[in-house]
């Protein structure tokens, strides 16, 4: 076999246009990206509002904190980890100027802490303007339970919500007009949601169940949108972009390090991730907005699957029997 003499000019001059496509093709590929995110560019104030957002102690949940405070709402932080909230609330106070902010401990995988977190802001918050369900659980390959059971994931990122959003949904409709905006994700286009297994343990890699989870939060969003008729309660859910977050902790190694680097080198910041959810939170234009989904402050079409009310109204039924709702509990 003919080694290749690297000190040769025209394999030189070769290696060297190789290498200069590459990086031209990166930079253009980059730029694109740049170019065509989605900026909010409301400048609607939210003074005597208040705004919930769940898993607001870091990514795009912090960001999306410190925009509204900026606009001089109230913001609860709802988080698993109080120590990294209050280290937030103190950020934002500083940042903003704004010193109506509160942490409070939620946990979205356990009904516990769901159904604690919930009665204390029913007891001690007049109103609820805007629910942001940000929190996000994203594990790689091997899957774990909640303390109740359920697939951990999925209890995160679909269940926990759907029980938080039946809790609150009296103190919402009491302050109508507000909003419900659900992050979910592109994603989910790479999953399907099997309506046989909706606590599905051990069958299938934890990372694919993200995506699942996400394809649920569409499905959330869609059925709540259409109960919500007539209450001035307004529903949609969109997807963020890819992100440069610390969900992506959980790829192992080595795979974390190509990770890395295609993170930082083609994701969105948390800054630019947030754009969408602020979007929903505050822009005017959806006053009047439900049932629809957004990508980059604009709306997005939705699969024909993931656009199927049968499925969604599925969903809805079983998932109220996983998290166990009562006869006591409020209705939608």
């Amino acid at each position: 076999m003919v080694g290749i003499d690297f000190s040769c000019p025209i394999v030189q001059i070769l290696i060297a246009l190789v290498v200069t496509s590459i990086i031209f093709a990166i930079s253009v590929l980059r730029l694109y990206c740049f170019l065509t995110l989605g900026k909010c560019k409301s400048r609607a104030k939210m003074d005597g509002k208040t705004v919930l957002i769940t898993g607001a102690n870091g990514g795009i949940g912090r960001e999306t904190a410190k925009d509204i405070a900026k606009r001089g709402a109230r913001i609860i932080l709802a988080c698993r980890n109080l120590n990294a909230a209050n280290e937030v609330k103190d950020e934002i106070e500083k940042e903003t100027g704004n010193k109506n902010v509160v942490c409070k401990k939620l946990d979205l995988s356990s009904q516990k802490s769901i159904r604690e977190f919930a009665a204390d802001i029913n007891k001690t918050e007049s109103k609820l303007d805007v629910l942001i369900h940000n929190a996000g659980m994203a594990l790689a390959f091997r899957g774990a339970k909640s303390e109740d059971g359920i697939e951990l994931t999925m209890a995160t990122n679909h269940y926990g919500p759907f029980l938080l959003t039946h809790l609150l949904i009296d103190l919402l409709k009491k302050s109508a007009p507000s909003r419900i905006v659900i992050v979910a994700s592109e994603l989910y286009r790479l999953a399907s949601v099997n309506l046989n297994n909706l606590n599905p343990i051990n069958t299938k890699p934890a990372a694919y169940l993200y995506y699942v989870s996400k394809y649920a939060n569409i499905y959330f969003a869609r059925e709540l949108a259409k109960r919500m008729e007539g209450t001035n309660v307004t529903v949609n859910s969109l997807h963020p972009g890819m992100i440069d977050t610390g969900i992506w902790r959980s790829v192992p190694f080595p795979l974390n390090y190509p990770m890395k680097l295609i993170t930082k080198g083609f994701f969105k910041t948390p800054v630019q991730g947030a754009q969408t959810t602020i979007y929903c939170a505050v822009s005017d234009e959806l006053n009047n907005v439900s049932g629809k989904y957004f990508m980059d402050c604009k709306e997005h079409s939705l699969s024909a699957a993931a656009s199927d009310m049968d499925k969604a109204k599925k969903l809805w039924e079983e998932s109220a029997k996983i998290v166990k709702l009562t006869e006591q509990d409020p209705k939608i």
